[in-house]
Parts: C-alpha cells; sequence; structure tokens
C-alpha cells in the first residue's frame, strides 16, 4: 500500500511538475472531446430514421436499413472508384511533392533567400477554396480563360477543360498540390532539422557529394516522418476535398465529381435524411480505418515504426 501510495504521489508530483506542458495540452485536448469525441454518441441514428421533432429517443430504430440501401444503390462503385481514384492521384502526384520541397529547401544556405521562399510556397494554403475555384475559372474557361485566349491567338480552337470529365481528377490534384505543397513541408523541415549534422560532415569527408548525402543520409533520417504521414493519408483514403469537389463540379462532370463527400451532402442535408447522411460518414471511417490498419501492418512488417 505504501508503495502504491508512493508511486501515486510521484506521479501526481511528475504531472505538477510539467504542469505548464499539460497546460499547453489542454486547448487541444478540449477541442477533440467537445468536437471529436463528445459527439460521436449521435452516430447511432444512422441505425434509426431520425427525426428531428421527436429526438433519437423518439426516433424509430431500423437497424442496417441505411447501410444496405447506401451499398445496393447504383451510385455507389461510382462513388467509390472516383473517391479512390481521387486520393490515389493525391498520393501518386501531391504527397511526395511537400518532401521535394522541403529538400530544395534544405539545401539552401542563404536564410533570406530559403524565408522567402517558404513565405511565397505558404501563401496559397491561407486561400480559400473558393478563391482557388475562381482563379481556375479565370485561367481554364471557354470565355475568359486566358489559356483558351492563348489558343485562340494560335489560331487553334477552344478546349471545355471544366465540362470535360477527362480533365476534372487532373485539375482537382494540380490545384491541391498548388495550394497544400508548400504547408506540407513544414513537418519535413522539422523532421531534417533534426538530421545529425555530423553525419553530413563525415559523408563530406568521405568524398560524398550533395545527391549522395540526401539520398544516403536526409532521406532515410526523415523517412519514419513520411511513412506516419502517408498512414496518416491512407487514414483518409475514402474522404475527398468537400469544398474543392463541390466548387468544381457541375452538371456535365457528375460522372467523375459524384463522391461520398458530395452524396451525403446532397442526400443528408439538401434532402434532409440525416441519417443516410451520417451511414455514408461512418462508411468512409470504416474504409479509412481499414486501410490504415493494412497499411501500418505493412510498414512494420517491413521494419519502420507504424503509428501504434
Amino acid at each position: 500500500m505504501t508503495t502504491a501510495l508512493v508511486q501515486k504521489r510521484s506521479l501526481w508530483q511528475r504531472a505538477l511538475d510539467s504542469r505548464y506542458i499539460y497546460l499547453l495540452l489542454l486547448p487541444g485536448l478540449v477541442y477533440f472531446v467537445l468536437f471529436k469525441y463528445a459527439p460521436m454518441w449521435m452516430l447511432i441514428i444512422a441505425f434509426q430514421d431520425f427525426n428531428p421533432w421527436v429526438g433519437i429517443l423518439g426516433s424509430k430504430w431500423v437497424g442496417f436499413k441505411h447501410f444496405i440501401y447506401l451499398i445496393g444503390d447504383p451510385m455507389f462503385l461510382l462513388m467509390l472508384r472516383n473517391t479512390l481514384a481521387i486520393n490515389l492521384m493525391s498520393l501518386i502526384f501531391y504527397f511526395p511533392l511537400p518532401i521535394c520541397l522541403a529538400l530544395l529547401l534544405n539545401e539552401v544556405k542563404h536564410q533570406g533567400f530559403k524565408k522567402f521562399n517558404q513565405t511565397i510556397f505558404y501563401f496559397p494554403h491561407f486561400l480559400s477554396w473558393v478563391i482557388i475555384a475562381s482563379l481556375t475559372y479565370f485561367i481554364l474557361s471557354v470565355d475568359v480563360g486566358f489559356i483558351n485566349k492563348f489558343r485562340i491567338s494560335l489560331g487553334l480552337p477552344t478546349v471545355s477543360y471544366l465540362s470535360n470529365s477527362r480533365y476534372f481528377w487532373i485539375i482537382l490534384t494540380i490545384q491541391q498540390m498548388w495550394k497544400e505543397a508548400g504547408w506540407g513541408t513544414i513537418v519535413f523541415l522539422a523532421a531534417l532539422a533534426g538530421v545529425d549534422v555530423e553525419q553530413y560532415e563525415a559523408a563530406i569527408i568521405d568524398g560524398a557529394n550533395r545527391f549522395q548525402r540526401i539520398i544516403h543520409i536526409t532521406i532515410p533520417a526523415i523517412m519514419p516522418t513520411i511513412v506516419v504521414l502517408l498512414l496518416l493519408q491512407l487514414g483518409n483514403i475514402a474522404s475527398v476535398g468537400f469544398e474543392q469537389v463541390l466548387l468544381m463540379s457541375n452538371p456535365l462532370v457528375n460522372n467523375v465529381a459524384e463522391v461520398f463527400d458530395t452524396y451525403a451532402y446532397r442526400i443528408g442535408i439538401l434532402q434532409s435524411s440525416i441519417s443516410f447522411g451520417t451511414t455514408v460518414n461512418i462508411f468512409k471511417g470504416i474504409v479509412g480505418l481499414l486501410f490504415v490498419w493494412l497499411s501500418n501492418r505493412t510498414v512494420t512488417s517491413l521494419g519502420y515504426e507504424g503509428i501504434y
């Protein structure tokens, strides 16, 4: 009993000694409790025909009715294809870009020039998707887009980029790359700051050039960070930026633009089927969980440290 009391006091004392660290943790903890964990009990409405006038207790229980309807919906396979395709394009083309930018910025020795470039790269992140969509319209539209005006000046026919389904996924990927690549370098630059400088010095003595130092020292040093961020990215494999897709979609590209997020909005909000909208989001969470579990097992079997 005395040992347990000493351990309890020791734990309390350690917590008291680190009180300022816990104080910094408090805002994030409160945010997750209030907006992530507390609302989770409302997920039970996915198993009801929820009626907001009578509340959860008065709504009819229907079990897996909405899940069966979702999987049996003719739009299901189309939405699954679109969602996975957009996210796979993001993984292939967007995910490596912040890593490459971080490696390039890390090689810049002039601090003023480095900070200037970082500012330029970070700026698009703070623009809303409304502004991004407007800029895209002024670049690619048939009427006012400068690309089509340039084609006309060359005697070439105009191309309807925004209403052609072949270009939709490409446009989304380029938008994300331009908007978020710079912001994504922050984590990798922080990881690069922790690389042991003595390893670079030893490599220089051994005659390694700059490219060899990047390949054999820098990339292996930040590989754990890359793996963790890749796993987190796979956790969102069933989610697509709702605002981006909604703003860029139109009736002519619905066959490639309809994803689970827009479907949940259209059915759950516009048609007031809150239970079904919740079902779609639960399905997205289950798919993301499966991808994280499978990918985490894969990376741990390869010798890397996963997220759990």
